[in-house]
């Protein structure tokens, strides 16, 4: 077995530790930032929508981009970039200057660079991981995000002794600052600018749409990729649908909580942790163990089946049987990402993965949009759990009909030693 912690498996680890503690306090700064500047629920989902727009479009356009030129340039230049956006937000805060129309186009901006770094990232992370240690080393990638959900509450109290976002902005800045100088320090070589070069040695709009072209037929030739990518479309618009009815629920049903003696917002968030407990319960699973080479589709299949079952009921169970629930999802939607993500990126040549990312980001954060904005229009008019199950039912019938159905041509992807 190669060793996984290398120097350059240490760095692309620490930047990604660093940079998504301050992600995740930029996340609750900007929404808590406009629902008290607007007083509006209407701007706030606003604000939401252009944040995710972006990463539909930007990945499509930055994959072939990203297959010709230095990926790691791309991902510490954006570090860069994001650092100085949030300093200027600290500023502009810190002098008690608030515009929604200039807000909203920095959200932009900032959705716009997320799209873009997320290809880059997940193109770029494969080459730092030693043969045979992908499930270990995204393992270790998928508690990350869960740890660092646990900065929210500390953003909160910060928030609430200073009564201001800006310190909040301030620590974005330093967070995204250190982060692209570790990454600088990688060492790796890239080799797939050299493969991926054309004869002029530059980028033109010809051979942007020749690689663009040649990334679509990629993905037609490969079924079992147009399965998995057809799949997670649907289960992330099912997905994006049920979590945002999740807090209404909650809050248009207090009469159901009504012998708990909490706030029924502050009931969700603690039951909510159960699920980031599972997912970092998850992560350590994946890290110590490995699952059966030829059991790995196998094990997806009862994976997602078992999350639509228990996202279709778990609003009927009682308290401490919801919070069970929502640790079990936890735990299995990291192994779901944990085996979709390791087989596809060690399947993808090099050459091609910013083109597949960028495609496979496009698409799915298409249906999550999709189902966000269906759940909250259907949401006016029926009730939450009638609505998430109706969504969990399309989500299971894309398990039988999609993925097991076509099971040969994932078995083929999934079913490999990583």
């Amino acid at each position: 077995m190669n060793k996984l912690w290398t120097r350059d498996f240490k760095i692309i680890t620490i930047g990604s530790i660093i940079s998504m503690l301050g992600n995740s306090v930029a996340g609750f700064a900007i929404g808590l930032l406009v629902l008290d500047y607007t007083q509006s629920t209407l701007l706030f989902s606003l604000f939401m929508v252009v944040y995710n727009l972006p990463k539909i479009v930007a990945p499509l356009f930055a994959g072939p981009y990203l297959d010709r030129f230095s990926r790691k340039k791309v991902i510490y230049t954006l570090d860069f970039f994001s650092s100085a956006v949030f300093f200027l937000m600290f500023l502009l805060l810190r002098a008690d200057w608030f515009n929604y129309p200039v807000f909203l186009g920095i959200v932009l901006l900032i959705g716009t660079i997320d799209g873009v770094y997320s290809v880059a990232y997940e193109s770029f992370y494969p080459n730092l991981v030693s043969k045979g240690n992908f499930s270990k080393a995204y393992s270790i990638s998928s508690m990350i995000y869960p740890l660092a959900a646990f900065m929210v509450p500390v953003a909160s109290i910060i928030y609430t002794t200073t009564g201001s976002a800006a310190p909040l902005f301030a620590f974005n800045a330093v967070t995204f600052f250190v982060a692209a100088l570790f990454e600088t320090r990688i060492g790796y070589t890239e080799m797939h600018m050299q493969e991926n070069q054309s004869e002029d040695k530059g980028f033109s709009m010809v051979s942007y749409k020749a690689d663009f072209k040649e990334g679509l037929q990629y993905m037609k030739e490969e079924k079992g990729l147009q399965v998995i990518t057809a799949y997670f479309f649907i289960t992330m618009f099912a997905g994006g649908g049920i979590h945002i009815l999740h807090l209404p629920f909650f809050k248009n049903n207090p009469e159901l909580f009504a012998n708990i003696p909490i706030n029924v917002v502050t009931l969700y968030t603690i039951i909510s942790s159960f699920g980031v407990l599972g997912r970092l319960t998850g992560g350590f699973i994946h890290y110590k163990y490995k699952y059966p080479v030829d059991k790995k589709f196998l094990i997806a299949i009862i994976v997602y089946t078992t999350i639509a079952l228990l996202e279709a009921f778990n609003l009927y169970f009682p308290v401490p049987l919801m919070m069970l629930s929502f640790f079990i999802i936890g735990i299995m939607g990291v192994t779901s990402f944990n085996i979709r993500i390791s087989a596809t990126q060690s399947y993808v040549p090099d050459v091609k993965r910013g083109r597949f990312n960028g495609t496979f980001q496009m698409i799915v954060s298409a249906g999550n949009i999709l189902g966000q904005l269906l759940a909250g229009f259907l949401g006016e008019l029926y009730h939450e759990r009638h609505i998430i199950m109706m969504f969990m039912a399309v989500n299971l019938l894309a398990v039988i009909f999609i993925m097991y159905n076509k099971r040969e041509h994932v078995k083929k992807i999934y079913n490999r030693r990583v």
